[in-house]
């Protein structure tokens, strides 16, 4: 297990989204891509002799995860003499590239969603179907695992996590909330945001910039529609006490996951795209956020897809266009860019994202963890499998 948490930490979590379908592609956007990829795992080839004596490490979901025994992929046993002691493999196995080493962290944690590294070192994370906050122990138990306790109880779809000088904030579905600091605990609840709208998508994900400006992402009440309240499909600035709300960027369909680019100012958000044009489109993205930029929807879709319900032909011109795109349903929840020091050199500053899945493509996509290389410009690389597994055909366990 990792004693310090420098290394990255993806929760995977199997909450049915609004994201997909089977359905036919639209005669008019038939020509309009080729669906977006991942490069499938690396192979021992690629990987040198120097990247697999700095690898292994430890990957640590929800679901808990473990690597195959083939040589291009790590295993639990074969990493076991620089790895820590105890290890607790997952139900089924999860390949990742060589030299990588993946077992549970936690487990029988309800429904996870968020999680954020907290002032005191320690990681929390919210179960959105619980109502809780939870923190996890410093050190391990003789069974390998981290203990959870519960810090926060009895809020509404808790999604969002995130510290700010010394204060928990948490996005309920219908509001945000702050807690002060209190001993080796939380205060009472302070409800920072109140009435924010509710039904459809129902995740509210915070995130604190550089600026010390709070930002709040609500997704789209419906699949594609034009919302009479801006608030949604979109993300909004706040000051940290919940002051002085603005629309910040616009036609995001449903961010649900806020990451911060390390070293920069940039927010950078994944983005559900919508249903009914088909299995391959239009792409997930991932966007940066800028000050008045409107990424389209529901008009647009990844910068230069025409909706056919609610587009016209220049309807895309103007549009903020996405920095990844992605295979279409695959359902981007959570990302991380990585900086911590146990990975390879090529890994830092690159960007993971945990999959949520199709759940009703009529052939399933997702359910991993894929990286995307960022170089110190900020531009992005090809999507690329990180962890996967937990789609084996067309069953899926996690």
């Amino acid at each position: 297990m990792l004693k310090r948490f420098t290394g990255l930490i993806v929760l995977a979590t199997l909450l049915l989204v609004s994201c997909n379908t089977g359905s036919r592609t639209p005669v008019a956007l038939q020509q309009a891509t080729i669906a977006p990829t991942t490069l499938p795992l690396p192979t021992a080839a690629q990987i040198t002799a120097t990247t697999l004596a700095t690898s292994t490490s430890q990957v640590t979901t929800g679901d808990a995860t473990t690597a195959s025994p083939t040589t291009t992929e790590a295993t639990t046993s074969s990493a076991t003499a620089s790895s820590p002691a105890t290890l607790v493999p997952p139900p089924q196995p999860v390949q990742v590239p060589q030299g990588f080493v993946v077992s549970v962290y936690a487990e029988k944690l309800g429904s996870p969603r968020g999680l954020a590294l907290g002032p005191d070192g320690r990681v929390y994370m919210t179960d959105i179907q619980g109502g809780r906050v939870l923190r996890f122990s410093q050190t391990a138990g003789a069974d390998g695992l981290y203990a959870g306790e519960v810090v926060v109880k009895g809020l509404d779809e808790p999604h969002g996590i995130t510290f700010h000088d010394n204060q928990l904030y948490v996005g309920e579905t219908n509001q945000i909330d702050r807690f002060q600091h209190q001993g080796d605990g939380w205060g009472p609840k302070q409800v920072i945001i109140p009435n924010l709208p509710t039904g459809g998508h129902r995740t509210r994900t915070v995130l604190f910039g550089t600026d010390g400006k709070l930002y709040v992402a609500v997704g789209s009440s419906c699949n594609v529609c034009e919302e009479k309240d801006p608030r949604r499909a979109a993300v909004w600035q706040y000051n940290a006490d919940g002051s002085g709300g603005r629309l910040y960027t616009k036609g995001l369909r449903n961010a649900v996951g806020l990451a911060l680019r390390p070293s920069s100012d940039a927010i950078w958000a994944t983005t559900n795209g919508r249903d009914m044009l088909g299995d391959d489109l239009p792409p997930e993205t991932i966007n940066i956020l800028a000050d008045g930029a409107d990424f389209g929807w529901p008009r647009c879709h990844a910068g230069r897809i025409v909706d056919p319900d609610h587009g016209s032909p220049n309807t895309c011109q103007g549009t903020a266009k996405p920095a990844v795109e992605m295979q279409a349903h695959s359902a981007p929840l959570g990302l991380a860019f990585y900086t911590g020091k146990q990975f390879p050199a090529a890994y830092q500053g690159s960007l993971f994202v945990a999959f949520h899945g199709s759940w009703n493509r009529t052939a399933p996509t997702g359910y991993k963890i894929v990286r995307i290389p960022v170089d110190a410009n900020g531009k992005a690389g090809p999507v690329q499998d990180f962890a996967v597994g937990w789609l084996n055909g067309t069953a899926v366990w996690g």
